[in-house]
């Protein structure tokens, strides 16, 4: 761009000014480090989008409470069986043919009822999860450009993947287990009380150790798991910076810096991902200790009431197993928690986003901006990324219908943010900007920016065919009007060399076109969206001189009958404008046209004889 850090291309016909140049970096590629939420409102916010799901999950809770059953059933069955083979001294053989039988039932559906369960939920968290995702991606299209010069594109890309992954591993394996869990654990407490209500007691043993373990190691990995997955996003942050600028790292021989950091950032992740899993790790081999020494609490009361006379053997066999699956769901409980921990931090790093300030809404009576003309008025315009530094300082000029206004300055003058306010990215913070004699705000804001054409030195192409780009911003757009495009952009030449020709693919960017090239599609895209306004920010920049008196005609067509704004560093390029303004600090300190300010010897006459100085004739 033609502003050190003041606009940025994003999503290939837009841009944002950036404050400051220095916020992206600052503290870590994975942005700020924001408070975490309340645990419990996050699940609970979380449970809001299993509300479509509700018919479903009923018949899933309607399959695990039979077969929480099945389950509860199958302890007493096997206690019965025991006792058919040991009362007396006797078997029972038609007791025993029956208990066999319905043990037999009951494990065949209890496999019918789990496959069921878990093929009915793996659809019900695929479902969520999509929403979810939508939901954020969403998100980030209404979010202001302002939200963007503060992240980088990977840390933004691990919310959506990673985070929301965990989010779904969470519900998939969660839900089901806390249904399941709840019932069964109830269930093999009411069944022990009515087997022995004294072996009842017994066995509560375990239920405090296993809630102060749990208490205990919840609350550490909570922090542990929110901080990997935030050095997993600087991670992925680091990664995608250097992928998309390896061009620029090589040419620098900073590989072994980047390497460096990228060690660095991934040894954090290690360090805290270690200590996650340490003691996420610790939780089941000291719950299984604790279900054991319940157990054997379990054998020897057990036993001994047996010893008594109070019991019989295969009350203590269905005894110990209900032991077993009271302590499987305390079990199941805690892992969940482990479980919980990531998937609520992913969660609430989701909702961080979900939660950020979206662009203002259209102003109540706003309308469509129809049939543009392009009379452009800024009126005493002022504004600061911040309220207390001024970044445009009660600017006030006139574009008259069809005029070409250029900007020039040294870089950081503000340029590009007075296109930015025109194009409503950003709002002023005081005076109007008026077009065709209307407050900008009145307008609705899509309408709006759609009669812009937009022309960045730092173009975007998405991946896709040639054709595909040259008409994103007009998809109904013919072949014949794309060609037409191409043609007067200069660029049908070259795609007509490619093997596809206009369905060459392209990968992400364009990288396997010369940034000459991408200017040129860049340049034939504007075209054929036929704007009524047009913005060039170095348009040319990167193109060679020879395409540049090329291209030079064909924007002069473009430009012919439409209110233009030019930005440019090469003055060259902006001698034939009616209107220049040279901008200083956010402020216009000069305006006329080239011979004026030529004439009138000051900054813009120093400007051009220091560029042309060294050029013959000049």
């Amino acid at each position: 761009m033609s502003e050190q850090k003041d606009s940025k291309l994003q999503q290939g016909n837009t841009f944002s000014p950036r404050p400051g140049g220095a916020m992206r970096g600052h503290g870590g590629r994975g942005g700020p480090v924001v408070k975490p939420k309340n645990f419990k409102g996050t699940l609970k916010r979380l449970w809001h989008y299993f509300g479509n799901e509700r018919k479903i999950l009923s018949a899933i809770f309607l399959f695990i409470f039979i077969d929480s059953v099945i389950t509860l059933s199958s302890p007493y069955l096997i206690g019965k069986s025991i006792d058919a083979m040991s009362i007396g001294g006797k078997v029972n053989f038609g007791l025993l043919e029956m208990t066999v039988f319905l043990l037999l039932i009951a494990y065949i559906g209890d496999g019918i009822l789990t496959f069921l369960q878990g093929w009915l939920m793996a659809g019900v968290s695929q479902r969520i999860v999509k929403r979810l995702r939508s939901s954020l991606f969403n998100k980030l299209q209404k979010l202001p450009v302002s939200f963007f010069d503060t992240r980088t594109h990977g840390e933004l890309m691990s919310r959506l993947s990673n985070d929301i992954d965990n989010v779904s591993n969470t519900i998939s394996q969660s839900t089901t287990q806390l249904m399941s869990g709840g019932i069964v654990l109830i269930g093999s407490f009411i069944m022990m009380l009515i087997l022995s209500p004294l072996l009842a007691l017994a066995s509560l043993i375990t239920v405090p150790l296993v809630f102060l373990l749990t208490r205990t190691i919840a609350k550490k990995t909570r922090v542990l798991f929110k901080n990997q997955q935030i050095q997993l996003g600087k991670l992925n942050g680091h990664i995608e910076e250097t992928i998309s600028g390896i061009q620029v790292v090589k040419a620098f021989n900073h590989e072994d810096k980047a390497i460096e950091e990228f060690e660095e950032i991934n040894t954090q992740l290690r360090q805290v991902g270690l200590k996650a899993q340490i003691w996420s790790g610790f939780l089941m081999p000291i719950m299984n200790v604790i279900n054991n020494l319940g157990f054997a609490v379990v054998a020897i009361v057990g036993g001994l009431l047996a010893i008594k006379g109070h019991i019989t053997i295969g009350v203590i066999a269905s005894f110990l197993t209900y032991s077993r699956q009271f302590g499987r769901p305390l079990n199941d409980l805690a892992n969940i928690f482990n479980v919980l921990q990531s998937g609520v931090a992913g969660a609430e790093r989701v909702f961080e986003i979900l939660d950020e300030k979206e662009e203002p809404r259209d102003q109540e009576g706003a309308i469509p901006l129809e049939h543009p003309k392009g009379h452009v008025l800024f009126e005493n315009v002022s504004f600061g990324y911040r309220p207390d530094v001024p970044i445009i300082k009660n600017i006030s000029f006139e574009s008259n219908i069809g005029s070409s206004t250029a900007l020039v300055g040294s870089t950081g003058a503000g340029k590009t943010t007075i296109v930015n306010l025109l194009t409503r990215f950003y709002d002023v913070t005081s005076g109007t900007i008026y077009l065709d004699g209307r407050d900008i705000r009145e307008y609705t804001r899509d309408s709006l920016r759609k009669c812009f054409g937009i022309v960045l030195q730092d173009t975007y192409l998405f991946s896709g065919t040639i054709k595909e780009n040259i008409k994103y911003g007009k998809p109904e757009a013919s072949d014949q009007e794309v060609e037409a495009a191409a043609k007067m952009a200069n660029a049908d030449v070259f795609i007509k060399r490619l093997p596809n020709q206009y369905d060459t693919l392209l990968s992400e960017n364009g990288g396997n076109l010369s940034q000459g090239q991408r200017q040129l599609l860049a340049i034939a895209r504007v075209i054929l969206a036929k704007p009524s306004l047009l913005i060039l920010d170095e348009a040319t920049s990167s193109i060679d001189t020879r395409t540049e008196l090329h291209i030079q005609d064909a924007l002069l067509k473009v430009m012919d009958g439409r209110t233009s704004f030019i930005i440019a560093h090469r003055l060259n390029t902006i001698r034939e404008a009616d209107t220049i303004m040279v901008v200083d600090q956010g402020e216009i300190v000069e305006t006329g046209s080239h011979d004026v300010l030529i004439n009138r010897q000051g900054i813009y006459y120093n400007m051009f004889f220091n560029q042309f100085k060294n050029v013959e004739g000049v």
